[in-house]
């Protein structure tokens, strides 16, 4: 009977550790069919991502790095020039636009793909009906800026940052902004210029300026020609934040 109770407890023992190491995620196969833990794969793992540059620009290196940095979260990237018909990216999960194009150069027919597109050149901004048409009053660039005001902060794009004056830059420098329609969300603005949104979006289907319907969800970012590399950790954090959301990630 003694040596009953003992096999009987060992056994009661061995299952109550198992369910106490699963329970702290540290699964161990203490008996076949308890399973083995395993690493989640990257939610972006395979999405295609055009971004479209000034491929002889001088600023060519920055946008390898966006490149290079958006390779480093899983997504697989493809450097278009600026000359490129829309038709490239009619299988990408996202559309990405630096701002070293020249707006001139670059198609009208990007307005109606019905693909994620996210962009930080301002001068786009009214080609692709997400502001009106008058520089430096429907959108703009600030020559010397360092901080955002966040004014939506429960929403994905704001990377879970709370809703105050963050700190976007590790120097000052420039600063693109815009002034959205009604059916977009606005994320930040320039920190003392509520008019001027540093970060805002459009749902797909959302009505944006001109009366244009979102063909697809669409983000601007705050970002200049050379500023990528200048973004402090928050910048870091709401750049990511913004590229998961025009791509669907959250």
């Amino acid at each position: 009977m003694t040596r009953r109770i003992r096999s009987i407890s060992a056994l009661l023992f061995t299952r109550r550790a198992a369910v106490l190491l699963a329970a702290s995620g540290l699964v161990a196969a203490l008996e076949p069919g308890l399973g083995t833990a395993h690493a989640a794969e990257p939610a972006n793992q395979s999405r295609k991502v055009v971004l479209l540059v000034q491929r002889d620009g001088p600023n060519l290196p920055v946008d390898e790095k966006v490149k290079a940095h958006l390779e480093s979260r899983g997504f697989a990237v493809a450097l278009q020039d600026q000359a490129a018909a829309p038709a490239v990216a009619s299988d990408a999960d996202l559309v990405v636009i630096s701002s070293t194009v020249a707006a001139k150069d670059v198609s009208p027919a990007w307005r109606q793909l019905p693909v994620p597109l996210l962009t930080w050149e301002n001068d786009l901004l009214d080609d692709l009906a997400m502001t009106g048409k008058r520089h430096d009053t429907d959108f703009g660039e600030a020559a010397k800026e360092r901080y955002v005001w966040l004014v939506n902060a429960p929403h994905p794009m704001a990377a879970g940052l709370p809703a105050s004056v963050t700190n976007v830059y590790t120097k000052q420098a420039g600063m693109s902004w815009g002034k959205p329609g009604l059916g977009a969300t606005t994320i930040a603005t320039l920190y003392g210029q509520p008019d001027k949104a540093a970060i805002f979006g459009y749902e797909k289907g959302a009505t944006m300026d001109y009366e244009s319907l979102a063909p697809a969800r669409r983000v601007m970012f705050f970002l200049g020609n050379e500023t990528f590399t200048n973004l402090s950790p928050a910048g870091r954090l709401l750049f990511d934040a913004a590229v998961d959301w025009a791509v669907g990630i959250r």
